[in-house]
């Protein structure tokens, strides 16, 4: 900027004249330039802040997935013959970084036990062990109970009716407490502990020889639920939890007692019931909404 004097004997005060500077069609090109590449890097650096801030929430949501699936998945391993097995079975658990072991009424846990876990020691070390299942579920208050079988039923056994190892990976919500179980070496699960369960698992196999050793069926299963951990967010699809599927199967236990059938027939009619609900792992809030409405019914009929 020049600055020229006007006027220096006419009047008293000075008069600042800024003369513009013409600039070559070189230097304007030039400028445009530094100005296109100015723009162009806060453009990038934008996107790369909001890519970064998306990069941390994704690593947070599957850290604490990650965390949700080792801290709420149950194994619980049920009179178990043999203490190599249970060894072999916590050799598995740590693979796929699962650590809480049940044991219901083991047999004394011999240095076997640990020598087949090999680097799962720690998971046969902090197994918690209890003399029944109903003495588990008292103590820990369990919001979904798998119950695994290798001789899975159909139509005609309401309690068999299974579900393959992918269905129960895809499907799950670790965001609450979950049991699988696992049988006797010999006989499996009982009728009345599948029963109990929320859901039977199934591994398809040969027939002729359809029951796997412990360790191969809980691979199967624990790689299922594993590969499928970071595919579904816990945020705001919450699973129901035990005590509202407890009422809504109340609700719907109410409903049938209303009507004129024969007594089995109502067993059955709330048992299909209470295994369409748990196949479909509703989340909560469909809990809430279709208790909501068992509970209108039934009060519908009452008011007849």
């Amino acid at each position: 900027m020049e600055l020229i004097k006007i006027g220096d004997a006419a009047v008293s005060e000075q008069k600042v004249v800024e003369t513009a500077s013409v600039s070559s069609p070189d230097e304007k090109e030039k400028s445009n330039s530094e100005k296109k590449a100015t723009s162009t890097k806060k453009s990038k650096s934008r996107v790369q802040s909001r890519g970064t801030a998306r990069d941390k929430l994704v690593r947070e949501q599957e850290e604490k997935e990650i965390s949700l699936f080792k801290e709420n998945i149950y194994i619980v391993f049920v009179e178990c013959e043999t203490p190599g097995n249970i060894g072999f079975l916590a050799r598995t658990m740590a693979n796929f970084g699962l650590k809480n072991l049940v044991l219901i009424n083991p047999p004394t846990l011999t240095k076997e036990a640990f020598y087949q876990a090999t680097h799962g020691k720690y998971i046969v070390e902090n197994a918690k062990i209890f003399p029944t299942l109903d003495d588990f579920y008292q103590s820990q208050r369990i919001d979904f109970k798998v119950a695994s079988t290798g001789m899975a039923g159909g139509s005609y056994n309401l309690s068999r009716i299974p579900i393959k190892p992918e269905e129960l990976g895809k499907s799950m919500n670790v965001s609450n407490k979950i049991a699988i179980l696992f049988g006797r070496e010999g006989d499996g699960l009982s009728n009345k502990e599948i029963g109990d369960c929320d859901i039977c698992v199934s591994i398809p196999t040969d027939p002729t020889y359809p029951i796997m050793n412990i360790s191969h069926a809980a691979a199967i299963i624990f790689y299922e639920l594993f590969k499928n951990k970071h595919e579904y967010g816990v945020e705001g699809i919450n699973e129901s939890t035990e005590l509202e599927k407890e009422y809504l199967i109340k609700d719907m236990k109410a409903l049938i007692d209303y009507l004129d059938i024969p007594d089995h027939k109502k067993r059955n009619g709330l048992k299909t019931f209470n295994n369409i609900i748990s196949r479909a792992f509703i989340t909560g809030r469909e809990a809430h909404t279709l208790k909501g409405i068992l509970r209108r019914l039934k009060n519908k009929i009452g008011e007849q």
